[in-house]
């Protein structure tokens, strides 16, 4: 699961002492290796820590995955994989509802618009990016000539062909700089899948609980050049899963953290953004809820949005109770007046970073005033159609103007991935897209007002579902062509178009940017410099030998396989098949398919003593999906599907004693495609066995 709020820097990171054995999400080149050796008696070598490095995969849907073969197997989440299974699906064919496995369902099927990023190297570029900066620049300006470096710096990366993806990663909230260069992979094609009732088997209501009974899990193929790709580093598979007590290790690209935001911007997520966000997705919901029960084919054309919008609104509330938990927030107050007092003491300390609280409050008040209006007009809606819309409007004019003063996601760096997006051959589902641009449009009228003049002219006195409705009636960018015929025909095409979906973002766009331009300059600028501060005022005070907070970059976590008590009971460390079938009532969510079912009396039957999923106290949190789970030696023995309701809070702050991720079991993920799904060649290819692959015309 990944959030995307609105992109305002936070000053996240650990400013004190590594409080807790398993706490920190550690970039692959600042891994504690003397740390992890006394705490858990685990020597981790630099070899071990590249092969895992280069068997770690980041998915452009916002989760992680793996390796698992030589032949270029790729192991992930389902509900990671199910924006590529939902857009394979059609109404003969409904792989959400079914399952599919190449060969009986047909060949490998390739994904219209997936990437998948391999972490190549880090270099650290954070004295050119500062270096940008010179004696006399507002914060403004000093914001912009460093993201114009940063853009420089991916740009000669790219040039040079180290790599197919380089990307310069803010640390430390501007503590630090680094480049991470990717190798990118877009031929990605779909090799098992589960039905998603098996894959979510309890639904909404078992959802970020604890214990679990699911089968979380999907399979890809990569190819390069049309054949299956040669896999060089690759996880081998522990076919008997991890043991009770046992060290393991998470390598997966968590999303973002807000551990050390000061109080300001703490305050500012529980009483602004998350309310926001909140407020946002119940309608989206409503809207969506509504379309699965009018009929078949609605049902499934929700389906995968439905998941994403009830998962989120799942960890938001999460998010928000954390803050409004009082411990928690004392915890965090305390922790920030220690640092202020101990920079206070030190006159030097004092005069150079002293005033960062104050400027992250005074920017906090830019953030109160322009928020609603921002998220309107800049974020906008989550309609496919819209997002299409508003590249090929901004795409020319981009275009036009020199990389380094470009738009980040428009920056020669990112327009491969952009342009994989912009031309997919994905299904966008009308019904879909009417209810994410109406209840956008809703909102805007409640934020904006009625009366104000943007609302008026984008309404033109239409309802929001009318003016919704005729969106995407009247539009033609559901057609492949006609996107690439506005591409190609640049500026003149764009503005001679008569495309309701372009007319509406060029009627939105001036005030779409300058609403992103008041912000950049009054709250990413002094955001970024006052983040530079407090970083090298926790690197004075406390030493450089603390993780920063999560970036959706590869990290690695370790941990231990072990249960815990709540509310006076015991929670067991794991769960298997029987309990699973215990917990099946006959009933959505919790309705067995029926090859579940027929696997008891089969000959050999599925055995009921197989583990299933398993918790552990690793430092995990959305992006994480997909993840893989390492023993000490290096073996995949589980896949990281979730955390329990205690784990959520721990985007501010980490505790053990009851928080848990949640994985599926690597001896269960076997079992079930022996002996539920008929995988014996997939899952012999996963112990180390070739077999015949089914390639795609």
């Amino acid at each position: 699961m990944r959030l995307t709020f609105l992109p305002f820097l936070t000053l996240a990171f650990v400013s004190t002492s590594h409080a807790s054995a398993d706490e920190g999400m550690w970039p692959f080149d600042m891994v504690p290796k003397e740390q992890i050796q006394k705490e858990h008696g685990v020597t981790l070598t630099d070899p071990w820590l590249d092969h895992v490095r280069l068997s770690s995969v980041r998915f452009s849907t916002g989760g992680s995955g793996s390796f698992v073969s030589w032949t270029g197997l790729v192991l992930t989440n389902h509900h990671v994989a199910s924006d590529c299974i939902s857009k394979l699906a059609s109404q003969q064919k409904d792989y959400l509802e079914t399952g599919f496995l190449a060969g009986r369902d047909g060949v490998e099927a390739k994904c219209p618009d997936l990437e998948l990023n391999q972490l190549v190297s880090i270099q650290d570029v954070t004295d050119t990016v500062r270096a940008a900066k010179v004696a006399g620049m507002s914060d403004a300006d000093a914001n912009t000539a460093m993201k114009g470096a940063m853009a420089r710096i991916e740009k000669v990366c790219t040039d040079k062909g180290l790599a197919t993806r380089c990307d310069v990663v803010t640390l430390y909230a501007g503590g630090k700089y680094h480049l991470y260069t990717y190798n990118k992979y877009t031929d990605v094609r779909l090799v098992f899948a589960p039905e998603q009732s098996i894959a979510f088997f309890g639904g909404d209501p078992d959802n970020f609980t604890y214990p679990r009974y699911d089968l979380d899990l999907a399979i890809f193929r990569v190819y390069s050049d049309g054949k299956p790709f040669f896999a060089k580093d690759f996880l081998k598979w522990n076919a008997d899963g991890p043991k009770e007590g046992d060290t393991v290790f998470v390598s997966g690209h968590p999303g973002s953290t807000d551990r050390m935001d000061t109080t300001a911007q703490l305050a500012r997520l529980r009483d602004i953004v998350y309310p926001y966000y909140l407020d946002q997705a119940l309608h989206e919901r409503k809207g969506l809820g509504d379309l699965a029960t009018e009929n078949a084919e609605g049902a499934r054309e929700s389906r995968a949005p439905l998941f994403r919008v009830d998962n989120g609104i799942k960890a938001v509330t999460g998010f928000e109770s954390g803050l409004r938990d009082p411990v928690l927030m004392k915890k965090q107050s305390d922790r920030e007046a220690a640092l202020r007092s101990t920079i206070a003491k030190d006159p030097k300390l004092q005069s150079e970073y002293g005033s960062a609280w104050g400027d992250v409050e005074r920017a906090e008040r830019v953030v109160d005033s322009v928020y609603r209006s921002y998220a309107a007009l800049e974020r906008a809606s989550r309609s496919d159609l819209f997002q299409i819309a508003r590249s090929l409007v901004r795409l020319p004019r981009e275009l036009a103007t020199p990389n380094d003063r470009r738009l980040k996601e428009y920056r020669d760096s990112n327009l491969d991935s952009l342009k994989l997006q912009l031309f997919s051959s994905a299904p966008i589902y009308g019904e879909v897209e009417w209810v994410l641009l109406r209840t956008w449009l809703d909102r805007m009228v409640r934020d904006l007002g009625a009366n104000d003049p943007t609302v008026k002219a984008v309404l033109a006195g239409h309802s929001t579902a009318n003016a919704a409705r005729e969106l995407v009636a009247g539009t033609r960018l559901t057609d492949l062509y006609a996107r690439r015929a506005l591409y190609d025909g640049g500026a003149l095409a764009i503005d001679a178009s008569s495309d309701p979906m372009i007319k509406l973002v060029l009627l939105l766009d001036n005030s779409a940017r300058a609403i992103r331009k008041r912000y950049e300059d009054e709250v990413e600028g002094p955001m970024r410099q006052a983040g530079q501060k407090i970083a090298q005022a926790v690197f004075a005070a406390r030493g450089t030998s603390v993780y920063p907070d999560a970036t959706f970059t590869l990290r690695l976590s370790p941990g231990v396989v072990k249960g815990y008590s709540e509310g006076g009971k015991s929670i067991a460390w794991a769960t298997d098949f029987a309990g699973m079938y215990a917990h099946a009532t006959g009933t959505p969510p919790r309705k067995l398919p029926k090859r579940w079912l027929d696997a008891t009396s089969a000959s050999p039957p599925i055995d009921p003593k197989t583990p299933l999923d398993f918790v552990s106290t690793n430092d995990i949190i959305g992006g994480n999906s997909g993840s893989p789970v390492l023993s000490a030696s290096g073996e995949l023995v589980g896949l990281i599907f979730d955390g329990n309701l205690s784990s959520l809070p721990n985007r501010f702050v980490y505790r053990e004693t009851t928080q848990r991720a949640v994985s599926v079991n690597s001896a269960g993920m076997l079992e079930a495609l022996r002996h539920v799904y008929g995988g014996e060649a997939l899952a012999s290819e996963l112990l180390g066995s070739p077999a015949p692959i089914a390639v795609t015309p």
